[in-house]
């Protein structure tokens, strides 16, 4: 039986199951303990809220998937050294799609929505199911437009997952799962919590890059 929170419905399908499990496996990580799980169940929600309240038709699976599997890469049983987390995130949800039959494009679709999901603007002039994730980021993050989400539905999303403590717990998660990789927040706002956790950390200048690079005046 599917389950119904603020008026969305999570569905009851092998896939959105399937998700749940591995997202709540993850979510055994002492660093993070549950802040991610209940974190991603409240982006897929905000994320399908607003896009009702714009009129936009979005598969609720692939959403879901979306928002379950956007903050993997900070976990450590998803993490690499190598890339951005939110790549690390992505390559997993697209593995675990092709695991149970979605198409390419479906595929696609999400893991852009992952992988984009710290870039502004970007996400939202895509496919429905990229650019819910980015919606529901940025009202459970930033805090974003909250003002289109009615008290009621707040409450009963709030109710099922509730958010203690959330703004330290998610920087804490988001610098325990990028300390080890510092190139990789280069030209995002990750390299402001590197920066904000660890005073010797420098940023990669952009214009020193363009102009120290190997090309001769």
């Amino acid at each position: 039986m599917s389950e119904s929170i603020a008026g969305i419905e999570i569905p009851d399908s092998e896939l959105v199951r399937a998700a749940t499990e591995v997202t709540r496996e993850a979510a055994d990580d002492p660093v993070t303990g549950d802040t991610l799980f209940h974190h991603s169940r409240r982006v897929f929600l905000w994320g399908m809220l607003k896009s009702r309240a714009r009129g936009i038709d979005v598969d609720p699976e692939l959403a879901y998937v979306g928002g379950m599997f956007h903050d993997l890469g900070l976990t450590r049983a998803y993490r690499t050294t190598a890339q951005r987390f939110e790549i690390d995130g992505a390559d997993a949800a697209a593995a675990f799609l092709r695991e149970h039959g979605r198409t390419e494009a479906e595929v696609r679709d999400v893991w852009l929505a992952i992988a984009l999901h710290t870039t502004p603007e970007v996400p939202v002039r895509l496919a429905p199911e990229t650019g819910v994730v980015t919606l529901g980021v940025e009202t459970d993050v930033l805090g974003l437009d909250l003002d289109q989400i009615s008290d009621a539905d707040k409450q009963a999303v709030l109710l099922a997952h509730p958010r203690p403590d959330f703004k330290r717990r998610i920087l804490h998660a988001f610098h325990e799962g990028m300390a080890d990789r510092p190139h990789t927040t280069f030209g995002t706002m990750n390299d402001d919590v590197l920066a904000y956790f660890a005073p010797s950390f420098r940023r990669e200048n952009f214009v020193d890059i363009i102009q120290r690079n190997a090309w001769p005046e």
